[in-house]
């Protein structure tokens, strides 16, 4: 049975209360839809591209902004496929969050392999390894040196399973969300289950642990950022020694870590709502301007796939036909979408 060992230091406990008030913040802060999609869409590259860039990806924002907007690019056929595959991941994180469904093996494996489409054989993407796994630093000039060797291959399931069983337990325990996501990240950085794409599918898994768990911040920040900005200190502070079985069991230094990177990307998403938030409006035009969750949530997806009809909003809000074009109506009279074709073609874009 997994049974992390940490202290919620006072640090800590300081940094969770300041990413609270940030949050309420953030969450009552009136933002025009336009602002709302562009930081969103800011967020999503800038979390694939940090968390690609860390592995050694060598595209720039850029670039990722590019494949977002399905477009090409000339640049090595792995580094597109990995950007393009985190990006994938992402998208299905929010969908399975969407519907409410839970963090299990399957969900875990759906995640890497989504990852690692296209960059690993098809027998290991969406799969355990089958071998040992080492982490290798590589020195120019020098042999390489093995920094950290994982658990034998035939412990992996039974490890995956303790931890996903400690994930379900940690929402009925009422563990912070952002503490279950920081022990998730280094657990399952140790265990490495995979034989390639461990630590994308790790950082993945963290912000759908806080997406799911009503931390998603209106899908504005990405940690990865943090992390990327000083690698060699996120390697350090997510080193547990030179094995798994000999690793460091207490996560503390390791949350304290992982809360002030949270806190700090949190104080920037903050400034930037608070630099576009309108405060003073007469409340009728805030009516009129300003969307429910419901409706961010269509024009987000109508942002990703290019066009939108009613069924797709049933099936994405889970609300009756009526409810879905009550809203796309709203979203069409402010000018936000436009419908086009007739009858049962029709659709709704962006305008």
């Amino acid at each position: 049975m997994f049974n992390p060992q940490y202290k919620i230091t006072n640090k800590i406990v300081s940094l969770l209360t300041a990413i609270t008030e940030a949050k309420a913040v953030i969450e009552r802060a009136k933002l025009l839809p336009k602002h709302e999609l562009r930081l969103r869409r800011q967020a999503l590259i800038r979390m694939t591209h940090s968390s690609t860039a860390i592995e050694g990806n060598m595209l720039n924002t850029r670039q990722v902004e590019a494949l977002l907007a399905d477009k090409k690019i000339d640049a090595p056929a792995r580094d597109i496929f990995e950007v393009k595959n985190y990006l994938n991941a992402l998208k299905y994180i929010q969908q399975v969050v969407g519907k409410k469904q839970v963090i299990d093996e399957k969900t875990i494996l759906t995640i890497h392999k989504l990852v690692t489409a296209d960059t690993l054989p098809k027998e290991q993407s969406g799969f355990y390894r089958k071998s040992a796994v080492y982490v290798v630093k590589r020195r120019s000039g020098f042999p390489d040196e093995v920094v950290y060797t994982g658990p034998l291959a035939e412990k992996v399931p039974g490890l995956m399973e303790d931890l996903i069983e400690w994930i379900g337990e940690s929402g009925e325990r009422d563990i912070h969300p952002i503490i279950v996501a920081g022990i998730v990240h280094q657990e399952l950085a140790a265990i490495h289950p995979f034989s390639d794409g461990n630590g994308r599918t790790v950082r993945a898994l963290a912000t759908f642990i806080l997406y799911d768990r009503g931390y998603d911040f209106r899908k504005l920040f990405a940690l990865e950022d943090y992390y990327n900005k000083d690698r060699a200190k996120y390697y350090e502070a997510i080193n547990i020694g030179k094995t798994y079985e000999e690793r460091k069991t207490d996560f503390t230094p390791w949350l304290q870590y992982f809360v002030e990177g949270f806190k700090q990307e949190i104080d920037s998403v903050k400034e930037k709502i608070l630099s576009l938030s309108l405060k003073k409006i007469d409340a009728k035009i805030q009516s009129r301007i300003y969307l429910d969750k419901d409706q961010m949530q269509i024009l987000e997806f109508l942002d990703q796939v290019g066009k939108i009809t009613v069924q797709d909003v049933v099936d994405i809000l889970h609300c009756p036909k009526r409810t879905a074009q009550f809203h796309l109506q709203k979203l069409k009279k402010l000018g936000t979408i436009k419908l086009i074709g007739k009858g049962p073609s029709s659709a709704y874009v962006l305008a």
